[in-house]
């Protein structure tokens, strides 16, 4: 059966996804992983969110030669109530306009939490959606948000205290989760 653009369906069963570091990606494959974020993202996918999905590890879905789903994991330290802690913060999860609400952005966020299982002491990310992550053993940060600039002054971001969301690892030590998190600033959405 073929999907609304010609592609024949995935079969979520024999799609394997792939793992792949970013200095791995070839030119086609991050031009291609680029093409389906500002499709996915109906154009608001901006060159700082592209820069912030550099620098980790990518999952990446195919089917028939095109990705249709994508999500990255990349290195960051908060501090999660004075305690600094190595987090792999997932960045740019997407899957093609046709092929959402089938599965795949569930199998990318498995995988990813596998590498952040795997590598880091804490998983993190900013997002609206809290269901969705909620139901893949992320929880909700509920204190505060603020970031460090590199003088080491700390500002609050209050528009994203209601964003935050974490992923326990073995790794990850006691934590209040009403604490203040505290990451690093970069350009754009520093969250």
């Amino acid at each position: 059966m073929a999907g609304s653009r010609g592609l024949p369906d995935v079969d979520l069963v024999t799609a394997r996804p792939r793992v792949v570091p970013s200095d791995a990606l070839d030119e086609r494959t991050r031009r291609a992983m680029r093409g389906l974020l500002d499709d996915a993202f109906a154009g608001e996918f901006s060159d700082d969110d592209w820069a912030h999905a550099l620098g980790g590890s990518h999952v990446i879905v195919e089917a028939h030669g095109a990705i249709v789903a994508h999500g990255s994991v990349v290195p960051r330290i908060l501090d999660a109530g004075g305690t600094a802690l190595r987090a792999g913060y997932v960045e740019a999860v997407a899957v093609r306009p046709d092929r959402q609400r089938t599965g795949l952005g569930s199998t990318v966020l498995r995988v990813l939490g596998e590498v952040i299982v795997r590598e880091f002491a804490l998983g993190a990310l900013s997002t609206g959606e809290w269901p969705f992550y909620e139901r893949l053993a992320w929880e909700r940060w509920q204190g505060e948000a603020w970031v460090r600039h590199a003088d080491d002054r700390r500002e609050r971001t209050p528009d994203d205290d209601d964003s935050l969301m974490i992923l326990r690892t073995p790794r990850t030590p006691a934590l209040d989760l009403r604490a203040a998190l505290t990451c690093d600033w970069r350009a754009g959405d520093v969250w």
